[in-house]
């Protein structure tokens, strides 16, 4: 793999972009009962992900000062010298051309202006603004990485359901608990660069129980598709355990302050999401997933 290419994959952000299309796919399967199109799949992914990619470009420009600053971004390719401003944003605008294109001509114009809304969001209002302007940045901003599996709801049925909406309730909740365990972890750096994390103008035990509190709604919210007939008892059992542990590893970060906990935390958050989601699909195919019927079902004894 040539460096440039390595520099330019890298600012896309591609672990944080396979994240978002897979539960913009977990999205697109849970739209419909069986299995939706195969070429409103693959174009619709490639539409969200060249979005996503974009989005992560121009937060890699926007932030290139900052990042300069702090010792987990310095090697990124603008602090480090590797490629200029002028190539990530003609990057970025290639990357949101194509991204576009694809969602407007092969699949509707909802999905694309909600995709294109959630782009703005990210790569302006929450970078650009809500970032350097309030402790609550990522709870705000997170509206913008939520969205996903919206995405894939729309590009398949071209509507947007209470049900994508939970989808985008789940990851909202997730995302505070998610991302302030990083904040704690990596405090020093933020406050180096100005930012103001929670941890950095609120305090790390401040932070904590947020923490707490935020990961309590979440797995409150994540009850929610087994009581509404969503999915079942499989993936009820399978939140319950995963947002148990979540809350327990949250409540012993309030306890103990350790750093080291807080990295753990923020590394289970997503493998926490990918799971949960994954049982979602789990619930919606596999037959044994209806063991026992789904709330507000018909009886199996009447």
């Amino acid at each position: 793999m040539s460096t440039a290419y390595k520099q330019y994959l890298e600012l896309t952000k591609p672990k944080v972009v396979l994240l978002i299309l897979f539960t913009a796919w977990v999205g697109m399967l849970l739209a419909v009962p069986n299995w939706p199109p195969m070429d409103l799949m693959f174009w619709g992914l490639i539409g969200i992900g060249f979005s996503s990619a974009a989005a992560a470009a121009i937060n890699h420009w926007a932030d290139q000062k900052i990042d300069a600053i702090m010792k987990r971004t310095q090697h990124r390719p603008l602090p480090s010298g590797e490629l200029s401003s002028t190539k990530v944003l003609l990057f970025a605008l290639t990357l949101t051309v194509v991204g576009m294109f694809v969602l407007v001509y092969f699949i509707n114009i909802l999905t694309a202006v909600l995709t294109f809304l959630s782009l703005i969001g990210y790569a302006f209002i929450y970078t650009f603004f809500l970032k350097r302007a309030t402790p609550q940045n990522i709870v705000i901003g997170g509206a913008a990485g939520a969205t996903p599996p919206v995405l894939g709801w729309s590009s398949i049925t071209g509507e947007v359901t209470a049900d994508s909406l939970l989808l985008f309730g789940i990851i909202f909740a997730w995302t505070p608990p998610h991302f302030w365990a990083l904040a704690i972890y990596r405090k020093e750096d933020y406050a180096k660069a100005a930012i103001p994390m929670l941890p950095v103008t609120h305090g790390v035990e401040f932070t904590q129980l947020h923490i707490v509190l935020y990961t309590i709604i979440l797995v409150l919210v994540t009850v929610f598709p087994f009581l509404i007939g969503m999915s079942g008892l499989i993936y009820l059992t399978g939140a319950i355990l995963l947002g148990g542990k979540f809350l327990w590893m949250a409540i012993q970060l309030k306890k103990t302050s350790s750093p080291l906990l807080a990295w753990q935390t923020f590394k289970y958050s997503i493998w926490y999401l990918m799971i949960l989601f994954a049982l979602l699909l789990l619930d919606h195919y596999v037959p044994w997933g209806d063991v026992m019927p789904k709330l507000f079902q018909q009886p199996v004894w009447s």
